[in-house]
């Protein structure tokens, strides 16, 4: 291939032009392997190597041409054995052009796209200074930097040791940074991404107290009032880890976000609605109120009441009322009809909702909301536990298992047959309990 031999040339210019060419070529999936075959994979990393602040045309046009190759899984072991990550995270820590920032990003991006299919992303998250630049490029405010750099960055996150290198470099700090930057973007990508990174990041109790503490959790309130469904399942999923903490919670009082929060019931996701009501839940079962009382500089009791009514609000039976089909409910009894009680099912049924997952602490937290006083409070929780033991759901059999283990049953009965309760509480209590004989139903047979 010509254009692989003219890219060898000593004249910057005459190489410039060669890998312009090789960029173009290798955008098509065709011509991926005749340029694997030329060697102008080596050809290219030794050009980033050779004029690293020759030109940044002939760099954007380099890295360029490896990002296209790295998009397939044959050629990205290529670029990775004559060392084109080395040379990729030395030019994303020397080049200033935003241009060649992008396609550097996307060339990392690309080649930690593969996951544990082979050795690359963990190459990329072991070369030395990778995440450092990563975590420096997503600081830009070029929009398409940002995002080619976070994608990287959030497929490294499948590695521990990469997830340590991140928080040590405070990439943490720097991600909570640009989703507050993206609270004003109409790049629906890159929103996603973003909460969906700061979803990752927070399953480490330290990391949630970071992004809370940086302002994440306004900022994912933000977030999740997108026109973007994607956008809004992301963030508000993001959110609901988060204020499992109470202090994350509470971070919603002090940050004055309570009516923005409020005004998420809006959102045109069901699955996103239903997380947000999970998430007024966690401000009304009392351990955001026993957090409050030992932290500093925490609201005072009038602001902390006045969250919690609207938090109750949002989760009101008015709140229900946006998932059922009220005929269903008309004349209903806890001795309804199996044909009803389908029909309640099949309208009450969130199927997005199969995709969460709840681990024991979040699913005894809920199951604890049914011996609350607040009668929001035990309609959303049951709510929240038929959702998550639906026959067939992704995690329907974990979660059972999860109530089984923590003594549910008792609970649930007693929820179903309280004369004080509301219809609410009492009729999706006794579908959790018919989920759980459906699963032993299952397991028997």
């Amino acid at each position: 291939m010509i254009f692989a031999s003219l890219a060898k040339s000593r004249n910057r210019w005459v190489a410039e032009e060669a890998a312009f060419g090789l960029q173009n070529l290798a955008e098509w999936d065709e011509h991926k392997g005749a340029i694997a075959e030329s060697g102008a994979i080596i050809t290219l990393v030794d050009l980033i190597f050779k004029w690293p602040r020759g030109g940044d045309e002939l760099m954007e046009r380099a890295a360029g041409a490896l990002a296209h190759m790295a998009s397939n899984d044959k050629c990205a072991i290529e670029v990775a054995a004559v060392g084109g990550i080395k040379a990729l995270v030395m030019l994303a820590r020397v080049s200033k052009d935003e241009r060649v920032q992008v396609q550097v990003a996307a060339a990392l991006a690309n080649l930690t796209a593969y996951g544990d299919s082979n050795t690359l992303n963990a190459a990329v998250g072991q070369e030395d200074g990778a995440i450092d630049a990563l975590v420096l490029l997503i600081r830009s405010e070029n929009e398409a930097v940002c995002q080619e750099a976070l994608s990287a960055l959030s497929n490294l996150l499948s590695d521990d040791r990469n997830l340590e290198q991140i928080v040590l470099v405070e990439g943490v700090e720097a991600l909570v940074s640009l989703a507050r930057r993206c609270t004003t973007s109409a790049n629906a990508y890159l929103q996603k991404i973003v909460a969906r990174t700061l979803w990752t990041l927070s399953a480490s109790e330290a990391n949630s107290i970071t992004i809370g503490r940086e302002g994440g959790v306004t900022a994912l309130i933000r977030l999740a009032r997108s026109t973007t469904e994607d956008v809004e399942e992301a963030a508000a999923e993001a959110l609901l880890r988060l204020t499992f903490n109470p202090r994350n919670a509470l971070r919603i009082v002090e940050d004055g976000s309570v009516l923005d929060l409020y005004k998420l019931k809006s959102c045109e996701s069901e699955k996103a609605r239903f997380m947000i009501a999970l998430v007024c839940a966690y401000m009304c079962d009392g351990r955001m109120d026993e957090y409050a009382r030992v932290a500093e500089g925490a609201p005072n009791s009038y602001d902390l009441e006045m969250a919690k009514i609207a938090a109750s609000s949002y989760i009101s039976p008015v709140f229900m009322w946006t998932f059922v089909d009220r005929r269903a409910f008309s004349g209903i009894s806890l001795s309804t009809a199996s044909a009803q009680v389908a029909q309640i099912v099949k309208s009450a049924h969130i199927a997005e909702a199969c995709d969460l997952r709840c681990n024991q602490a979040e699913i005894e937290r809920i199951l604890s909301m049914l011996r609350n006083k607040r009668p929001a409070l035990k309609s959303c929780a049951a709510f929240a536990l038929f959702q998550f033991t639906v026959p067939g759901g992704r995690y329907a059999r974990e979660h059972v298992n999860l109530l089984r283990d923590l003594g549910a049953l008792r609970v649930l009965r007693h929820a179903a047959a309280a004369a004080a309760g509301s219809l609410e509480a009492k009729i999706f209590s006794k579908l959790v309990l018919r989920n759980l004989e459906h699963q032993d139903t299952e397991s028997s047979a």
